[in-house]
């Protein structure tokens, strides 16, 4: 589970961090999907041979039994008429598209790739944007100059980008190719205080992301995670205020091991756990 924000102007609060952030903070939209009445479909065709069109005559009958007339008109010489509606597509961009000395990989294949998608009709592509790189030299030391490099070179090949706000580990998962491990800084804190992580049955601990029970407690160099997070995202704002809602058009933030409200609760990086094995419980950190 990942919360999506679409962008507004008061998706961070310009005010100072050092409190802890309430959820009447940000401002965001969860969409769930709708659930739709079935209903019985009979149809009768009849084809005029000399015509051009042909005609459908549709019966739809509600749950009350009423019946519902519509006539539809599909050309016979024209083809396929073009629907108007259109569904946006993005594509994932891969994980390691900003490598850890904070650089596009690759940038001349990205850019022959970015020149593909628009072409094949694509709205944009999505990208991490991985806390362990970003914030890697030092508390509040944000390096962003990688995606500077890479949302340019979106903007100029006229496609939109959504972002990704990643405060967990990569690597150790399915589907994970690389590894970027959460932030030296943030793993020299883990190594003084292991209870900050999530813990097993068996004391093993697993340095994917911090542990929920800690959000309001000033574990990180004297900063709460959730102030932490606050600072990273207001930071990411303040560098692409430029292309907020115009080539940024939406902001994912990750809550969990691989971005998910969950306990990293299978992990294969140690050999813990191993498909189609059950996961454990992650909640024994204190």
């Amino acid at each position: 589970m990942a919360l999506t924000i679409r962008y507004t102007s008061s998706l961070i609060n310009p005010k100072d961090t050092k409190t802890t952030k309430t959820s009447d903070d940000f401002s965001g939209s969860v969409s769930f999907p709708q659930l739709k009445t079935s209903h019985r479909l009979r149809m009768k065709n009849s084809l005029m041979n000399e015509a051009q069109t042909s005609h459908e005559n549709l019966s739809f009958f509600d749950d009350r039994g009423e019946e519902m007339s519509a006539q539809t008109h599909h050309a016979l010489s024209g083809g396929h008429q073009k629907d108007s509606t259109k569904v946006p597509v993005y594509i994932m961009l891969p994980l390691d598209t900003v490598t850890i000395a904070g650089n596009l990989h690759r940038p001349k294949a990205l850019n022959a790739s970015l020149m593909a998608l628009k072409s094949s009709g694509v709205e944009g592509v999505m990208v991490d944007a991985w806390w362990g790189l970003v914030e890697k030299n030092g508390p509040m030391k944000y390096n962003w100059s990688g995606y500077v490099d890479l949302i340019q070179m979106v903007e100029k090949h006229g496609l939109k980008i959504q972002v990704v706000m990643s405060f967990h580990q990569c690597g150790g998962n399915v589907g994970d190719s690389c590894s970027i491990p959460l932030p030296p800084w943030v793993l020299e804190e883990i190594s003084k205080n292991p209870d900050i992580v999530y813990t097993d049955k068996s004391g093993r601990r697993n340095p994917e992301y911090i542990s929920l029970g800690c959000d309001s407690l000033p574990v990180l160099a004297g900063r709460t995670p959730i102030q932490v997070y606050s600072d990273y995202m207001r930071s990411f704002r303040d560098q692409f205020k430029d292309y907020l809602g115009r080539i940024i058009v939406e902001i994912q933030v990750g809550m969990g091991p691989c971005g998910e409200l969950r306990y990293p609760s299978y992990p294969e990086s140690n050999g813990t756990w191993k498909f189609p094995g059950i996961g454990e419980f992650q909640c024994y950190d204190k």
